[in-house]
């Protein structure tokens, strides 16, 4: 039976923006909405895919991957963003000369909230969305393919801090 879970965060980003809500932190925010604040960042992500073709050939993927992102903030408190992750992959050579292959990858959107803390250049962030993966591999033993695919809920938390353009997750 094969088990998939899927366990991704961003341990550490860095991601640079356009503009910054950050840094004025909504003080004194009044008149008309100032423009959309656009950015881009990289990540560290973790996944976890056990017992792929069964069957005594397990192969399991239980690494870490890279994960790129890209979002816009058209309000201090909300923004959409899309995510990339790359879950890895594995090749595995058997004595009796069977060679399993998996690679998987996920796509993912979220709205995002965001929420000042007291200190003027931290913030949390929450967000929920869904996501898209894809699970695929072969075989030479049995001429064996897998292609498996599904769409989940995703959800996260944390916080962020800016350094003028630049951000830190």
């Amino acid at each position: 039976m094969r088990k998939f879970l899927l366990a991704t965060g961003t341990l550490a980003a860095l991601c640079a923006t356009t503009a910054s809500y950050a840094q004025s932190q909504w003080g004194g925010w009044s008149g008309p909405l100032p423009a959309p604040d656009a950015y881009v960042g990289a990540g560290v992500t973790q996944a976890r895919i056990d017992d792929i073709f069964g069957s005594g050939h397990d192969l399991d993927l239980n690494n870490t991957a890279w994960k790129a992102y890209v979002g816009v903030r058209p309000l201090p408190f909300f923004g959409v963003e899309a995510d990339y992750m790359d879950l890895g992959s594995e090749t595995r050579r058997y004595f009796d000369g069977t060679i399993n292959h998996a690679d998987a990858h996920a796509f993912s959107a979220f709205g995002v909230g965001f929420l000042p803390l007291p200190v003027p250049w931290v913030e949390l962030f929450a967000k929920a969305g869904a996501a898209r993966w894809d699970l695929s591999g072969h075989s030479n033993s049995s001429l064996f393919a897998l292609d498996e695919h599904g769409t989940d809920f995703a959800w996260g938390l944390g916080a962020q801090t800016h350094f003028g353009p630049l951000g830190l997750r």
